[in-house]
Formats: C-alpha cells, sequence, structure tokens
C-alpha cells in the first residue's frame, strides 16, 4: 500500500508551508503500509519554541487553505512537539531538542520517504 496522490499533494503543501517559516531538516515517510490511520508523516524541526509555533501556524494556514481539515492539533502551548492530525497527514513540528530525543525517523525508517521539492539550502528530503 502506498500514500495517495492526495495525501502526497498534502505533504507537499506542509513542506513548503514549513520551509517559509524556516524550518528544517524537513522529511515526509509514507507510513500507510504500517500504520492503516495515515497515509503520511511531515516532520520538521524549528529552532527555538516560537520558530515551532510559527512552522504549526503556517502549515495549518496552509493545508486549510488546501482543502484539509485538522481533526486533532497538541502541543502548541509548549512549542516543544506540536502535532497536527489531517487525517491522512500528520505533521509533526519538533524543538531541535525534541526531535533527537523522540527520533521518529528511526522508529519508522523502514518507511518509504516521499520526495519533497523544495530548495536544498532548507529542506530536505534526506534522513538525518
Amino acid at each position: 500500500m502506498t500514500a495517495t496522490d492526495r495525501a502526497i499533494d498534502l505533504v507537499r503543501v506542509a513542506s513548503r508551508a514549513a520551509d517559509s517559516k524556516q524550518g528544517v531538516d524537513i522529511v515526509a515517510l509514507d507510513v500507510s503500509a504500517p500504520l492503516p490511520l495515515a497515509d503520511a508523516f511531515v516532520l520538521v524541526t524549528g529552532r527555538n519554541e516560537r520558530n515551532v509555533q510559527a512552522i504549526a501556524s503556517e502549515v495549518e494556514e496552509k493545508m486549510i487553505e488546501a482543502g484539509a481539515k485538522p481533526l486533532r492539533r497538541e502541543g502548541r502551548a509548549e512549542g516543544r512537539w506540536i502535532l497536527i492530525d489531517f487525517g491522512d497527514v500528520v505533521v509533526h513540528v519538533f524543538h531541535e531538542e525534541e526531535r533527537l530525543f523522540y527520533s521518529l525517523e528511526r522508529l519508522w525508517k523502514d518507511c518509504p520517504v516521499i520526495p519533497l521539492d523544495l530548495p536544498a539550502a532548507t529542506g530536505s528530503t534526506d534522513r538525518p
């Protein structure tokens, strides 16, 4: 099973939004095979709590504009790990320390990476 075309489109919307707010180490994973509740995860790192919150806000705004409805949000007040669930796509915006500690890339290492169209200087499709 692979992520739907709609999920991949939304992944790219979320990734571009995160990139526009200086999100770094942006990675998208196709989790559709092991996880029946979502097609893709987008992982992005912010440099501090304010940056994490700004990235999450921009992602949510652009995803809503693209027709995605946020089903659940967690962690916005703390700004350390904000999770926004859009159904087929779940966006994780991490503070640098939380990204390293929880290491979701390691947990989902068997999942294929979804290629992103981001400038090479800011976004990344490679796993750290």
